[in-house]
This record gives structure tokens, sequence and C-alpha cells, in this order.
């Protein structure tokens, strides 16, 4: 008896926006508090040190790794449960 397993829908793919990083250091910490007051107001700084950005550059490294990953999992189960991908499959004897 054969069974017919429905495929799940794929979610949509991720729709990154692009934050803009500025590099700001003791030298141009007066000219960019300007330019930003003028942009937008106000202002808020949000810090990082260069071993926590890297921690973060990491991070996302590994999420990329998971993604891909689990990805190829996906891939394999939707191939070993489709019965038209099977017998298209070349036999390995």
């Amino acid at each position: 008896m054969d069974r017919i397993i429905t495929q799940p829908v794929l979610p949509r793919e991720i729709d990154l926006k692009l934050p803009l990083w500025y590099v700001v250091s003791d030298k141009n910490i007066d000219e960019f508090h300007e330019r930003l007051t003028e942009e937008h107001g106000q202002v808020v700084f949000v810090a990082m040190s260069i071993p926590d950005y890297e921690l973060m550059s990491y991070n996302m490294q590994e999420l990329k790794r998971y993604i891909t990953e689990l990805k190829e999992v996906v891939v394999y189960y939707e191939k070993v449960t489709d019965p038209q991908a099977l017998k298209n499959e070349p036999s390995k004897d």
C-alpha cells in the first residue's frame, strides 16, 4: 500500500533590511553627533566593543551554517517522500 505524504508549504523567504553602520571614534564623534542630530533630530548611541562585534559576526555565520544544513535535511525528506522523485532516481545496481 502506497502512502501519499503531502509536502508542507515552505515558509516565505526572509526579507532582511539593510541597517546603516557607522564607525565612530574620538576623532569624528563631534561631526557624527552633529550630522545625526540634523538628520534625525535626536541621537541615541548603541555601542559594541570589537570583541563583541566579532562574536556577533561568528553567531551570524553559525546561523547561516545551521540554516543551510537544515535546508539540506528538508530537501532530503522532500525527495524520499515524493513518489515521483523515487521513480526517477537511478538504481544503484
